[in-house]
């Protein structure tokens, strides 16, 4: 239905009509705000704590990761600069014959991002895991050599 057929032109009934022609899917997402995956990386995120120390030569990233084996942790670099530190910890299957009284040991996806500062070296990262914490080490780029001045001759003319 066009409401400017109507003679109805004023900017509230045009908007209206612009939110009657968009489709469904996307009415939905700005009514209803974040996706379910954004939500779900939001709060791995807020539950995954972290300690960041600079030392002289490197950046250095310690994260709990309980439970997890090295093959369910992921250490990527993104745009040259952020650092994705993930991993996802899965329930236990329930053998026959268990039942649990009280379960609160946390489940789920583990997250964290950090923005890297431009001195950080993205080709000398490393990353251990020893006893359920992981240490990721970013080394430091040298500091660049101060430009020495230039001589130049004056010929005389």
């Amino acid at each position: 239905m066009d409401l400017r057929m109507m003679g109805l032109d004023a900017p509230l009934f045009s908007t209206l009509q612009h939110m009657m022609d968009i489709g469904n899917e996307e009415a939905e997402k700005s009514v209803h705000g974040p996706t379910r995956i954004y939500m779900r990386d939001a709060k791995a995120m807020a539950a995954t704590p972290a300690d960041v120390k600079e030392l002289t030569n490197a950046y250095v990233f310690v994260i709990d990761m309980p439970g997890l084996k090295s093959g369910d942790i992921k250490v990527q670099v993104e745009d040259d600069n952020v650092l994705i530190i993930s991993g996802e910890r899965k329930r236990e299957e329930e053998k026959e014959g268990t039942k649990y009284v009280r379960m609160e040991r946390r489940v789920g996806k583990l997250m964290r991002k950090f923005v890297l500062p431009e001195n950080a070296n993205t080709d000398a990262i490393s990353a251990v895991c020893k006893d359920g914490v992981l240490t990721v080490t970013v080394e430091k780029l040298p500091p660049p050599e101060p430009k020495k001045p230039k001589s130049i001759e004056v010929k005389i003319a």
